[in-house]
C-alpha cells in the first residue's frame, strides 16, 4: 500500500456512485487495530485489519448534520423537508475567476449572485471604490478576446449601471449571502453543495451553521465471507482503494434463487454452492431436501417454467398425504366419483360438471321448516339448477324467508324388475315421467357420491384438458421411468389445482443424472456460481432422470388453497327463525306423521290390551273359602278340590304345581278382567281381598 492515502470509511463512500462501483477496499491500520464487531440488525460485521471488502452497492439513508459553532452532531432523514440557505465563506477570493469557478453549483444555475470587493478596482474610466457590492449577470466569451463578467453595480443615490469586469481581475473579493434554498436531497445529490456549510430558513435554529455529510447502507463482499454484508459507512474504519492492485482476487457473489432465475441462459450449466440452507423447510418432505445444506455442490442443469399439479390422497385416511406432480408423469390415471359433504358443495360442483348426478350415501331425516327434504340411501340425484325456495315457518319479524336452493330429479328406479325389459326409447320415456322435483337448500349436509357414465383412461395433461379441478382420479398404470411410484396404489386422489411454477432443474454433483425442480417461489436460499468443472466429459451430457413426483406438506396445500381461493365466497348459513313458530311447525309434523300411520299405531296397542286382560286389578273377588266346621286336631284338614283349567289344557308346557291355587283364582275371572287401557304402567297390582284370600289359603296349607 505504498504511495496509497488512507482515508475514512464514510469520507471514501461519500466520493463514490453507484456508477463506480465495485471497489475493492482494504482495512488499513487506524481506530481499530485487532479488528472493531458491530452488531447491526442482528448481523455481527467484523472488521480486522487487512481485510479486503469488495463495495458492490451503496444506498443513501440518512444525513449526519454536525454543528460547527456548538460542535454537536445530529442526523436528519433524507426525506427530510425543510430548506436550507448556503453560508458565505470568510475566505476571500484572489480573482474573479477563482470565485466563480468554485461556485457550489453550475455557473449557469447559480446567477445571478452577489459579491464585494475590499479593494478600489478601476476598469478604464470608471472607478469603483471598496465594499461596493456587485451583482453577476452573465458571462460574456468572445473568440480571441478575453472573456468578461457583466455585473449590475448600484450607486449611493439608487443609480445603477451595468459594467463589464475581465475575469483575471485581481483583488480581495468576498461572496454574499444568496437567496437560493435547497432541499437535503438536492445537496446530497451536488458534489460542489456537499463542501458548503449551509443553516435553516425559516425556523428557530437559523443561526446553527451545519456541515452536511452522507450516511450510506454500504452493500459488500468480504473475501473470507460468503454472504452479502451490510453496514453504514459512518463506521470508525480507515480504508484504502486497492481496485486495480486486487483485480484477480475472486469474490464470492451470493445469489438467491430468485436471481438464479434473472441469470442469461448461457449461464447453464454450473455448478453452484450453497451459502445459506433454506430458511424454512415446511413445504416439502421430498428426498432431496435434506441434502440441501452448507458448502453443498449442486449442479444446475437449466431454468424454465414447469406445468404441476398439486393432488392429495383420500381424506378418509389417518396421515394425509400431498404431492406436487409433474405433468410430464407417465402413468395413466381413472376417474373416481367425488364425494361430497353437503349441498354446497354439489352446487360448486354442478357449476363445473353439467349434469351432474349423485347417490345418496347416508339417510337424511326431513325438517320441514327448514326445508330439508327426506332422503334415502341410494336415491339417485340429478342436479338441474340452482333456484330459491320459500320456507314454511316464518321468521322474528314474522315474514315468509325464502333461500338458495338446488332444484334436483329424482331418478327412479322402475318397480317390476321380473318384468321383461321393454326397448331404450320405451325406458327412457319412462323414466322422464318417473322424475321428481326435489329442493335441497345450500345450508343442508348430507352425504352424496358421484354416479360415473364412463370408465376410460387419461393422461394427467389431458385430464386438466377435458375436466374441470377438484377432480378425483386413481392410477390405474404406474409411471415406469420411476424407480417407486408414490401414487400408484392409493385408492382414490384428488387433483386440487394446477400451476405454472417457475423452476431450476438441479442435481447433486455426484449424482449428476439424478434431477429435481427446485421452486424459488416455495423454497429461499443462497447460492453461488463456481468454477469448477461439470461432472461430466465436455459435450457429453449424460441423459437426466427428472423426479415427477415430490411430496409436499399440509403447509404447501393450505398456502396454496389461500393464493388459489382468496376470493371465494363461504358457503351461506341457515336463516333465522322464530322459535315459537318453529315448535308450532314440529308439533304439526309430528301429528301429521302420526296420523299419517295408522296401522302401526294399532299395532302397537295389541300388545298393550293383551296385557290388559292379565292384570288382576278387579272390582269384584270372591268370598274367601269357609272354615271346617270340625276342627279335630288328630286329622289334616279337608284339601280343597282344585279346578283344571283349559289353559292347562291347550299348553305344552308342564303345569306349574307350586302356584296352583293361585292360578286357579286367576283362571276363574279372567274372563271378566276389563282391560285398564288407562293404566300408565302394565304391571299387576293385588288389592286387600286378594291379600287376605291368599293368607287364608296359606294357613290352610299348614294343616297337611
Amino acid at each position: 500500500m505504498a504511495g496509497t492515502i488512507a482515508l475514512p470509511l464514510q469520507e471514501f463512500i461519500a466520493s463514490l456512485d453507484n456508477a463506480s462501483l465495485p471497489k475493492i477496499l482494504q482495512v488499513c491500520s487506524g481506530v481499530y487495530f485487532q479488528g472493531s464487531i458491530y452488531e447491526i440488525s442482528g448481523s455481527e460485521v467484523c472488521f480486522s485489519t487487512g481485510d479486503l471488502v469488495k463495495v458492490i452497492g451503496i444506498e443513501l439513508q440518512s444525513v449526519s448534520c454536525e454543528d460547527v459553532i456548538k460542535n454537536e452532531t445530529f442526523e436528519l432523514p433524507i426525506t427530510h423537508t425543510g430548506l436550507f440557505k448556503v453560508v458565505p465563506e470568510q475566505m476571500p477570493y484572489s480573482s474573479v475567476e477563482e470565485m466563480l469557478s468554485l461556485r457550489p453549483v453550475c455557473l449557469d444555475d447559480s446567477l445571478p449572485f452577489t459579491f464585494t470587493s475590499h479593494t478600489k478596482m478601476t476598469f478604464g474610466s470608471l472607478t469603483l471604490g471598496a465594499g461596493k457590492a456587485l451583482t453577476v449577470l452573465s458571462i460574456q466569451r468572445h473568440e480571441g478576446k478575453e472573456d468578461m463578467v457583466r455585473c449590475h453595480v448600484r450607486g449611493e443615490t439608487e443609480a445603477s449601471a451595468e459594467v463589464c469586469i475581465p475575469l483575471s481581475s485581481r483583488g480581495e473579493f468576498y461572496e454574499c449571502e444568496s437567496e437560493e434554498c435547497y432541499t437535503l436531497k438536492e445537496i446530497m445529490s451536488s458534489p460542489c453543495l456537499r463542501i458548503r456549510r449551509f443553516r435553516f430558513v425559516k425556523t428557530t435554529k437559523c443561526e446553527r451553521i451545519l456541515v452536511f455529510s452522507p450516511i450510506y447502507q454500504v452493500q459488500a463482499i468480504m473475501n473470507l465471507r460468503k454472504n452479502v454484508l451490510r453496514f453504514p459507512s459512518s463506521l470508525e474504519v480507515d480504508v484504502v482503494d486497492v481496485t486495480d492492485v486486487c483485480k484477480d482476487v475472486n469474490f464470492v457473489t451470493p445469489l438467491s434463487l430468485t436471481e438464479v432465475l434473472s441469470q442469461p441462459d448461457n449461464s447453464f450449466p454450473v455448478v453452484a454452492e450453497i451459502l445459506e440452507e433454506p430458511q424454512s423447510r415446511s413445504f416439502f418432505k421430498c428426498a432431496w431436501l435434506p441434502g440441501l445444506v452448507k458448502s453443498t455442490n449442486l449442479v444446475l442443469h437449466k431454468k424454465g417454467t414447469t406445468p404441476m399439479v398439486l393432488m392429495s390422497s383420500l381424506k378418509g385416511r389417518k396421515n394425509q398425504q400431498y404431492f406436487l406432480v409433474s405433468q410430464q408423469y407417465g402413468g395413466k390415471f381413472r376417474r373416481r366419483p367425488r364425494e361430497f359433504n353437503s349441498v354446497y358443495e354439489l352446487y360448486v360442483a354442478s357449476t363445473q360438471t353439467q349434469g351432474l348426478t349423485v347417490s345418496v350415501t347416508r339417510n337424511c331425516e326431513e325438517v320441514e321448516e327448514e326445508g330439508m327434504p327426506d332422503l334415502s340411501i341410494g336415491e339417485k340425484l340429478k342436479i338441474v339448477s340452482c333456484t330459491r325456495m320459500e320456507l314454511p315457518g316464518e321468521n322474528i319479524k314474522g315474514q315468509r324467508q325464502s333461500v338458495e336452493a338446488l332444484l334436483c330429479h329424482r331418478l327412479q328406479e322402475p318397480e317390476d324388475e321380473d318384468e321383461d325389459e321393454e326397448e331404450e326409447n320405451t325406458q327412457k320415456d319412462k323414466q322422464e315421467e318417473e322424475k321428481e322435483e326435489v329442493l335441497l337448500p345450500l345450508y343442508m349436509q348430507g352425504h352424496f357420491v358421484e354416479i360415473l357414465s364412463e370408465n376410460k383412461k387419461y393422461k394427467l395433461s389431458d385430464l386438466g384438458k377435458e375436466f374441470s379441478l377438484p377432480l378425483d382420479v386413481k392410477v390405474v398404470s404406474r409411471d415406469t421411468e420411476l424407480e417407486t411410484d408414490p401414487l400408484f396404489g392409493s385408492s382414490c386422489l384428488r387433483i386440487e389445482g394446477a400451476m405454472l411454477e417457475p423452476s431450476i432443474q438441479a442435481s447433486f454433483q455426484d449424482r449428476p443424472d439424478h434431477c429435481f425442480h427446485i421452486l424459488p417461489q416455495w423454497l429461499s436460499m443462497s447460492v453461488s456460481f463456481t468454477q469448477e468443472p461439470l461432472p461430466w466429459a465436455q459435450d457429453n451430457c449424460p441423459k437426466c432422470f427428472i423426479e415427477k413426483v415430490s411430496e409436499v406438506t399440509d403447509t404447501f396445500f393450505y398456502d396454496f388453497r389461500k393464493k388459489d381461493n382468496s376470493d371465494e365466497a363461504p358457503p351461506p348459513r341457515p336463516p333465522k327463525r322464530d322459535l315459537s313458530s318453529s315448535n308450532l311447525v314440529k308439533k304439526t309434523a309430528k301429528s301429521t306423521k302420526k296420523s299419517a300411520n295408522p296401522k302401526k299405531k294399532k299395532d302397537k296397542t295389541i300388545p298393550t290390551e293383551k296385557l290388559n286382560d292379565l292384570t288382576l286389578n278387579q272390582k269384584k273377588r270372591p268370598p274367601a273359602p269357609p272354615p271346617p266346621e270340625v276342627l279335630n286336631d288328630d286329622l289334616p284338614p279337608p284339601v280343597v278340590p282344585r279346578k283344571c283349567s283349559t289353559a292347562d289344557k291347550t299348553s305344552k308346557a308342564l303345569p306349574n304345581t307350586y302356584v296352583k291355587i293361585h292360578q286357579t283364582i286367576v283362571k276363574e275371572h279372567l274372563d271378566d278382567a276389563p282391560a285398564d287401557v288407562e293404566s300408565d304402567h302394565d304391571y299387576e297390582t293385588l288389592d286387600e281381598t286378594l291379600v287376605t284370600m291368599v293368607k287364608t289359603a296359606q294357613e290352610s296349607v299348614m294343616f297337611y
